[in-house]
């Protein structure tokens, strides 16, 4: 499966081991969890090497998910994968409806008010429960800012790379 690593989104990722014949822990961005099972071929992305994988089984397992990925049958060798960042071929996602936005789209775009104010770059997501935030940063300065659009978020372009939001410059 050759694929160019800017057409990859990321998914989630591997951060343990579960038991002794080779499954993995997995931490999943989708919602819901488990919808990164649906993906049969993977790339890991593991020491900036990026390799093809292919998901044998996988469930629900507690709070998390559990998988075991082809070629790796025993601890040990899944231990290699921990750290791993897990991505798809964005050909592989499903389209969204308009106004819908995959996380990973948002991730760098410049934020600014409705008074053309540079607030930073979109450097990550979060998932309170009640709504998503985005996290800005410009230089040392971080402002956590809700993802709710028509109400803070007024307009996304992802050809301009902009998000323009309702925001007071004076609200950390």
């Amino acid at each position: 499966m050759a694929v160019e690593p800017d057409s990859l989104v990321t998914l989630g990722l591997i951060n343990g081991v579960y038991g002794v014949r080779g499954w993995v822990k997995i931490f999943s961005f989708t919602s819901p969890k488990e919808n990164i099972l649906k993906y049969k071929n993977l790339r890991l992305k593991l020491n900036s090497q990026w390799l093809d994988c292919k998901v044998e089984a996988g469930k629900k397992h507690g709070k998390g998910i559990i998988a075991k990925l082809e070629g790796y049958e025993n601890r040990d060798l899944a231990a290699k994968l921990i750290k791993a960042e897990i991505a798809v071929s964005r050909d592989e996602l499903p389209e969204l409806p308009e106004g819908e936005y995959y996380w990973s789209d948002l991730l760098g775009l410049e934020v600014v008010n409705l008074e053309n104010t540079a607030y930073g770059r979109v450097d990550q997501m979060m998932e309170t429960g009640v709504n998503d935030v985005m996290v800005v940063v410009k230089g040392d300065k971080e402002r956590l800012i809700p993802f709710i659009q028509g109400m803070y978020v007024k307009n996304i372009d992802l050809e301009q790379k902009q998000i323009i939001v309702d925001w007071p410059e004076d609200f950390e």
